[in-house]
């Protein structure tokens, strides 16, 4: 495989139990992005995107196909080396920031990296730079409830990007926002994906958004197909 796919899905299949019957959701669905890539998912509610990005993430497992990142077949692994992959590859951003209403900003953006095994001294300085980058570094010591939506936003991002993964998946992360406070938080989120060369699926409703990034794909028929 070309060194530089970053996320390869082969044939991937899902489906869903709905009483007695079952709602296939994805049906053979292909697809695959490359380093310093962003693509614009954008397809309508209940079609799958959730899903989609659940299964790229190794959130979910798929009932056929191949996941594949950055080269490694994820099919068949244990549980704690899906959860090694996740916390190392891939980063994850919502429509809703998930941040931890008890910490600052900084130390956010700072829990991952502890988490991996990076100091403390070692965590914060790269949050205070991951802070400076998305331009709020003079917020690092507010907690979320006193930061705008917009700033809350780029915290998670931050976060996201935090242990420096290969890949990141974020499910409408300006859904909640302004139109002039979105394109704010996407100029930022696009910066930091062109600078650090990592690869990038935003599922969006926003089509100006998405008429912003490298390509534009949608699920169709549970297919995921280019428009």
């Amino acid at each position: 495989m070309n060194r530089n796919v970053v996320l390869k899905l082969t044939g991937v299949e899902r489906q869903y139990g709905q009483g007695h019957t079952l709602l296939p959701i994805l049906k053979g669905a292909d697809f695959s992005m490359s380093k310093g890539e962003i693509v614009a998912l954008v397809a309508p509610s209940g079609t799958g995107k959730s899903t989609l990005l659940h299964i790229a993430g190794l959130l979910e497992h798929p009932d056929g196909g191949e996941v594949n990142i950055n080269g490694h077949a994820c099919d068949g692994l244990s549980d704690e080396k899906r959860t090694a992959i996740r916390r190392s590859e891939i980063g994850f951003v919502y429509q809703f920031h998930h941040l931890l209403p008890e910490f600052s900003a900084l130390e956010n953006i700072m829990m991952p990296q502890l988490i991996a095994g990076l100091s403390w001294k070692e965590a914060g300085e790269r949050a205070g730079q991951l802070l400076d980058y998305m331009r709020i570094g003079h917020r690092g010591s507010h907690r979320p409830g006193e930061l705008s939506g917009g700033e809350q936003q780029r915290v998670a991002i931050a976060r996201a990007v935090a242990n420096a993964p290969t890949l990141l998946l974020a499910d409408e992360p300006t859904g909640n926002l302004d139109p002039e406070t979105a394109s704010y938080v996407f100029d930022a989120l696009e910066a930091l994906v062109r600078q650090s060369g990592l690869a990038a699926v935003i599922a969006t409703h926003n089509h100006e958004l998405a008429r912003r990034m490298d390509r534009r794909v949608t699920i169709s028929d549970g297919k995921i197909v280019d428009f």
